[in-house]
């Protein structure tokens, strides 16, 4: 064999098994236009440092830091809240440039043909500033290389950085800075910021060549209490810097503790190889098979599912509670960016399946919280509550991991902080009321009474089954007769869930098209209307069923729902309420299940042909493939659970709702060592409803299936046809 031959062969094996890298198909562009609100930054799974563009700052477009129409880069940025609906973090905004200096703006136009988004990697060329950026992660520390495309290489920190609602938010964002140059490589410093939430960070920040000087530019805010710094480093053209980031929920002390455990190094290579190897191990847990674009929406919504929740454990244990006060865990996890309104329906269950000893350690975060807080939390960020949203719905994921016998869980420690959740009042809970009325007045409970009220039965349902389990029958009674409290609230000549007050009388006039939004126009719904909020009974789907008249009626009442395209005269919008069939919003979270309740009534041609219809206008592989926002996972969630062809209406009794599976053909690799593989038998275009389903050649003939089977694993198998 000759050398050129060989050659040819060795490169032909490498692009093969490019072509077939599992990491080739993620394209995190996905979603970072319009509404999805993810973010194109170098990530390690579930670490804190996330160093990526920042494009623009204030209002909605910019919760993640960057939209992917945008033309200039501010700088960037070393962590993010990715797909979330509100803003935060954005911490340490680092721009480098070259050539003379400047005391104005130092945003830069760059080269889109050059923007490279990778699992791991993230690279710009920034055309105006004459520097090509690149920058990768561990779970604890970001890297960054700039290259300089001209002498005077040099580089801008702004302390003050943010991301925020609005410009006056940003003047007073940092409530109190310190800064120290420790020695002519390194600068650390504590800061405390209030955006979103309050919260107390520590940093540091580390060069690979001594710092030759540094000035402080004029603030651009007489209010901005932290500087903005020039660092200057004698570099000429095509030289290169480096810059090692990390930051903290405890102080400096920790980040330099996580840099020197995880990063002594500075290879940079090798930290996107490690990072990378990671991710593939992780997205190879599933193998599909199916079209190029199959392939991109299906590994890009795994990757996002894994973005967080983050761990904001410093590499000595140490992280700050709640409570303000230090920490200490053995298991070296406390998971934050837990958005449990949105994740508990799908991305939580997922991970269930997938990483369960992951879930182990956010199960224990979880109840850390609580016990720090004296309640679970409900949306935390950075380790702080943000009270954003309503329900408790730790308790489901909690509940669901003890059922599921999930390794490392104290199930009595559990019960107590779930029980204490639910029966002692909090902020967005008063028990009191609840218990008082079986509901939450309108007339008391001024904005989303309706919600709350349902949300908490589901919670209570979940405790219920934890309570039985323990062997707490006295509970089990209590929380099982406050889960039946939706009946309340169900109004028989309307058939929807309807706002009721203190005496027992309905709202007039009832609106049932009218949007609520707690924190922009009120209402009784959260983010929706009555008819986005009617089915969300997720534990007594018979019981909704009964109500609205038995199976026929109830799926006539699902068929308004897809078809009426009514809008209120009077009230309200909400960003969040978008990827609309009718009324449904497949943007927002409470719709999420409602597609496979025609499969629980009799009907699960109706599910197949509303997940078809879902699965071709709001999921794409383009900056604006999605249709609302990601919510830390939960939007890409529903789209491998529905691309697999099952869907966990209710995530804790251990059944999935059958649907209509969307790829060919996916095998998962379970953790206790079986193989799942589900076909989808001749699927295609006009093929979209399941004639038959069998489990092991037996016929499945309920519209569920149970985890305790599919955890066996074997060939779940989809006969498809164009009829029904």
């Amino acid at each position: 064999m000759t050398k050129k031959i060989f050659v040819a062969i060795v490169a032909l094996v490498t692009l093969c098994a490019s072509a077939t890298d599992v990491l080739s198909f993620v394209d995190p562009f996905i979603g970072t236009a319009t509404v999805g609100h993810t973010t194109p930054a170098a990530a390690y799974p579930m670490g804190l440092m996330q160093p990526g563009p920042q494009t623009g700052n204030f209002n909605w477009r910019y919760t993640a830091g960057y939209n992917y129409n945008d033309t200039t880069i501010l700088g960037f940025t070393q962590n993010k809240l990715s797909g979330m609906g509100c803003s935060d973090l954005g911490d340490i905004l680092i721009m480098p440039f070259a050539g003379s200096s400047t005391t104005g703006d130092f945003s830069s136009y760059y080269d889109k043909s050059s923007e490279v988004a990778k699992p791991g990697y993230y690279a710009i060329n920034l055309t105006q500033n004459q520097v090509k950026a690149e920058m990768t992660a561990t779970e604890r520390v970001a890297l960054l290389r700039f290259t300089y495309g001209d002498n005077n290489g040099a580089l801008l920190i702004n302390y003050q950085s943010g991301q925020c609602f609005t410009p006056d938010n940003l003047a007073h964002y940092v409530h109190n800075i310190e800064l120290y140059q420790i020695d002519d490589y390194t600068v650390v410093g504590n800061r405390t910021v209030a955006n979103w939430i309050k919260r107390t960070m520590g940093f540091a920040i580390r060069f690979d060549h001594p710092i030759v000087s540094a000035d402080t530019l004029a603030s651009p805010d007489p209010r901005f209490k932290a500087p903005l710094i020039r660092y200057h480093f004698n570099l000429r053209k095509g030289e290169t810097l480096m810059v090692k980031t990390s930051v903290t929920t405890t102080d400096y002390q920790g980040a330099l503790a996580n840099i020197a455990a995880e990063l002594p190094h500075w290879d940079f290579n090798r930290v996107i190889k490690d990072t990378q190897n990671k991710w593939r191990n992780l997205l190879s847990q599933i193998k599909i098979e199916g079209t190029h674009e199959q392939k991109r929406n299906f590994y890009t919504a795994l990757y996002h599912l894994y973005f967080q929740p983050n761990n904001t454990c410093d590499a000595l244990g140490h992280y700050r509670g709640p409570d303000g006060k230090t920490h200490y865990t053995k298991q070296g996890k406390q998971y934050s960016t837990l958005s449990l309104w949105d994740t508990f329906r799908a991305a939580q269950p997922l991970l269930s399946i997938l990483q369960p000893a992951t879930v182990s350690q956010i199960v224990n975060s979880a109840i850390n919280f609580g016990e720090e807080m004296g309640f679970l939390p409900m949306i935390a960020v950075w380790n702080v509550e943000t009270y954003a949203m309503i329900g408790n719905h730790a308790v489901p994921v909690i509940v669901d991991a003890c059922l599921r016998d999930v390794d490392n869980i104290d199930h009595e420690r559990a019960y107590r902080i779930i029980k204490k959740s639910l029966t002692i009042s909090h902020r967005n809970n008063d028990w009191t009321i609840y218990d008082r009325y079986g509901y939450y007045p309108f007339d008391i409970i001024k904005v989303e009474s309706v919600s709350r009220t349902l949300e908490s039965c589901y919670d209570d349902y979940c405790a219920a089954l934890l309570a039985q389990r323990l062997g707490y029958e006295a509970d089990y009674n209590f929380f099982l007769q406050r889960a039946n409290y939706y009946k309340n609230l169900f109004d028989e000549s309307t058939g929807l869930m309807r706002p009721k007050d203190s005496q027992g009388n309905w709202r007039e006039p009832f609106d049932h098209f009218a949007l609520s939004h707690a924190t922009t126009h009120g209402g009784d719904y959260t983010e929706g209307n009555a008819w986005q909020y009617t089915w969300h009974v997720l534990h007594d789907v018979p019981g909704l069923i009964a109500l609205e008249g038995g199976n026929e009626r109830f799926c006539n009442k699902l068929d308004s729902l897809f078809m009426l395209n009514e809008t209120s005269a009077v009230a309200g919008t909400t960003h969040d309420v978008t990827g609309l069939i009718g009324q449904y919003a497949h943007g927002n979270e409470p719709s999420h299940h409602v597609a496979y309740l025609y499969a629980l009534a009799g009907k699960p041609h109706n599910t197949a042909e509303i997940i078809r219809q879902i699965f071709d206008r709001f999921y794409s592989p383009s900056p604006d493939g999605l249709c609302g926002n990601d919510d830390c996972g939960q939007m890409s969630a529903w789209y491998i659970f529905s691309a697999l062809g099952f869907y966990p209406v209710d995530p804790v009794n251990g059944k999935y709702v059958l649907g209509a599976p969307q790829i060919p053909e996916a095998t998962i690799l379970l953790p206790n060592g079986n193989t799942l593989i589900i076909k989808a038998k001749n699927l295609s275009k006009s093929n979209k409803y399941v004639s038959h389903i069998t489990l092991d050649g037996a016929k499945v003939s309920s519209p569920e299936i149970l985890w305790s089977q599919l955890r066996e694993g074997g060939t779940l198998v989809f006969h498809m046809t164009a009829t029904h």
